[in-house]
């Protein structure tokens, strides 16, 4: 039985923790931020959890060895 390939796509943007938790960067970093206050610019800097489970589950199944 062969290997089943990974999502690229969804490799790139999300980790899978060792507790199973999926994680991505915060959105809207990529220009625009200096008119940011600085609160928001340290929370773009953090990474968030996914809080549905469903859609947790799906990233999951998209990325079968982690």
């Amino acid at each position: 039985m062969p290997k089943i390939k990974s999502k690229q796509s969804i490799a790139k943007r999300f980790k899978i923790t060792k507790k199973k938790k999926v994680i991505k960067r915060s959105t809207g970093q990529n220009h625009f931020n200096a008119r940011e206050t600085g609160k928001t610019k340290r929370a773009k800097r953090s990474d968030v959890s996914l809080q549905g489970k469903q859609t947790a589950a799906n990233i999951r199944r998209l990325l079968p060895y982690n």
